[in-house]
């Protein structure tokens, strides 16, 4: 039976709001008021993050800290690579969403001649890059890494040749070319884009399941659905950002946003959607408990990740079994 190692991520250099570097923790301090052992079931890395650049003078305005977040994703994808590699399942817990792409960038560099599909479950597309991203944040394009797409149609800023240096660097890592098709990319609850985003995503098709039809199918009938439209991929990569949760519940994270799951939808969205044997790693961020009040983001996203976990540790014993 694979194991889970816990890869924990407190890089936040990617956010435009501080303290997402303190998500990880909070989720431990969940545990303990919960009574839980869960951290110590598990086998966790920490992978070293450069934090302490944000006092440091930033030099690129379309992609703040692009330097030193291209060491980050790569520190990230070596540890995702080597626990695919030792045939463990790598559970990512992680500051801000643009490290989502240092785990793309591992699980590709595993399995280079497979075929990938991601779902992302978040309130943002993450598909800007430096040349049209309004804020220059960098969890705002991690999907635009991992795609390869400048998407210069909509081209807003002129970014310095030092950013361009590092966007193809990141592009590249793990894989040299792109790591996924359009087509094998999936949202669930996406609701906060902007235009070059809707172009994106209109131009190549890409599907959306908005909260309405979650809320009319159901969490199980739409994680199928999801699940069915990645059937010609080989592996698949789960990526959960805790703002698509409803900001009722989310104001632990850095841009919460309404109309979004509640917590016992996320969590059986997580579940079914874990239960495809496909489906290699799985990442929870976002978590900022500088923003909240009493942990409560932080307790509802360990709820969820208990499920997730559950949910994987499950399948994998009924693969067993089965053979």
């Amino acid at each position: 039976m694979k194991k889970i190692k816990l890869i924990e991520v407190r890089s936040e250099l990617g956010a435009g709001t501080r303290g997402a570097s303190m998500g990880v923790d909070a989720l431990r301090v969940a545990c303990w008021d919960k009574g839980c052992d869960y951290f110590k079931r598990f086998n966790s890395i920490s992978v070293p993050d450069l934090n302490y650049t944000l006092f440091d003078r930033d030099l690129f305005p379309n992609a703040h800290r692009i330097d030193s977040i291209l060491t980050v994703q790569k520190n990230i994808a070596n540890a995702v690579e080597q626990t695919l590699e030792l045939d463990m399942f790598p559970l990512v817990l992680s500051g801000d969403h643009s490290n989502a792409h240092g785990t793309i960038a591992g699980i590709k560099s595993a399995y280079p001649d497979k075929t990938l599909g991601v779902i992302w479950v978040d309130a943002h597309a993450d598909i800007h890059s430096p040349y049209t991203s309004p804020s220059g944040n960098v969890h705002g394009m991690p999907l635009a890494m991992a795609l390869n797409i400048d998407n210069l149609e909509r081209q807003i800023n002129d970014p310095a040749p030092e950013t361009v240096f590092f966007w193809n660097s990141l592009k590249k890592l793990g894989y040299d070319g792109p790591k996924l098709k359009p087509e094998h990319l999936v949202y669930i609850v996406v609701r906060d884009t902007e235009e070059p985003e809707d172009y994106l995503m209109n131009k190549h098709g890409i599907k959306n399941f908005t909260y309405a039809e979650l809320s009319k199918k159901g969490p199980e009938q739409v994680a199928a659905e999801a699940l069915g439209r990645l059937q010609d991929c080989d592996i698949i990569y789960v990526s959960f950002d805790v703002d698509s949760l409803d900001s009722k519940f989310s104001k632990g994270t850095g841009t919460p946003v309404e109309v979004g799951l509640t917590v016992e939808e996320a969590k059986l969205l997580n579940y079914h959607l874990l239960q495809d044997p496909r489906i290699v790693c799985y990442e929870m961020t976002e978590i900022n408990p500088t923003l909240d009040t009493e942990n409560t983001m932080a307790e509802n996203a360990f709820d969820i990740l208990e499920t997730a976990t559950d949910a994987i540790l499950h399948r994998e014993f009924n693969k067993t079994a089965i053979h």
